[in-house]
């Protein structure tokens, strides 16, 4: 059997740089940290940093007085002013292409009328970058929601940092017959699509597929949705405890590979699960870092 781990696989700098900031916080204060809402997307990573003393929160209710961290996926305009108010200490963690996509959010509101926005309308990122809109953001979650868009002259169309640009791509030609001029802006991260390029190569090249990651993270699901398109054998876990004999079944090449929320220990957990726990399934073991 052999196990390829896709290119590009678990933390991206944006995540790594959030969780620098955070233990660097905890490590510094002698108040409580809080971080608003789940500071990446890893029931895992989001436990050690409770026992670290970091604490999540999803209301500004719930506190009176600390340090607040900005998780990597932004806010909007407002929770800044919501903490400045309550004289909370601001550590501000969002990731720069988001900040990027935020200026650029806020830059067109000002020059356009309607501002598409192609992403989870339910994901933190896109509520932050709606609170920069003006009131001129919409999102589209799929194709068949730009199909019911009407004629209009001008509109610009941007997507979510994490977004599949498989589905961007099929909403800008939706778009493009409905929009005298379509303003077309690709804000979906380099290393996102790096990513999931690695893994659709993946997924034709092997004959089970892994990708591992918190079940709340949007781009790990992304990632299960493009290898399931090209790969049914393709199966989305949490921890390596999850792996069955069943799954792993007339295997011959097992891949896998994770969102930018999971830890690099994470995918390592579940090669050794491969490895040590379905030994008999197989007689010739190799592992190799999958090449771009």
């Amino acid at each position: 059997m052999e196990i390829i781990i896709a290119n590009n696989s678990g933390l991206c700098y944006g995540v790594k740089r959030a969780l620098r900031i955070a233990k660097e916080t905890i490590n510094k204060k002698n108040k409580k940290v809080f971080t608003l809402g789940d500071l990446i997307h890893n029931p895992q990573v989001i436990a050690d940093l409770e026992k670290r003393g970091i604490s999540s929160i999803e209301n500004l209710n719930d506190i009176k007085e600390g340090t607040v961290i900005i998780r990597s996926h932004g806010v909007s305009p407002d929770i800044y002013m919501m903490l400045a108010k309550k004289n909370i200490e601001i550590v501000d963690a969002t990731c720069p292409i988001v900040k990027k996509i935020q200026k650029l959010v806020e830059d067109l509101a000002e020059a356009k009328d309607e501002i598409i926005i192609v992403g989870n309308k339910e994901h933190p990122e896109i509520k932050g970058l709606i609170g920069y809109s003006k009131g001129k953001g919409i999102i589209i979650e799929n194709e068949q929601q730009a199909k019911s868009f009407p004629p209009k002259k001008e509109r610009a169309i941007l997507a979510q940092s994490t977004q599949d640009l498989y589905l961007f791509e099929k909403v800008v030609a939706v778009l493009i017959e409905r929009t005298e001029e379509l303003k077309v802006y690709n804000t979906i991260c380099q290393f996102t699509q790096t990513r999931q390029k690695s893994t659709s190569d993946l997924a034709f090249h092997v004959d089970t597929l892994f990708i591992i990651g918190g079940k709340n993270s949007s781009n790990t699901r992304k990632l299960y949705q493009i290898s399931k398109r090209i790969l049914p054998n393709t199966y989305f876990i949490e921890t390596a405890a999850q792996i069955t004999p069943e799954m792993l079944k007339r295997a011959k090449k097992i891949g896998l590979s994770g969102g930018a929320s999971t830890p690099p220990e994470a995918i390592q957990e579940a090669v050794d699960k491969i490895k040590t726990s379905f030994k008999h399934l197989f007689q010739r073991e190799k592992i190799v870092q999958c090449q771009s």
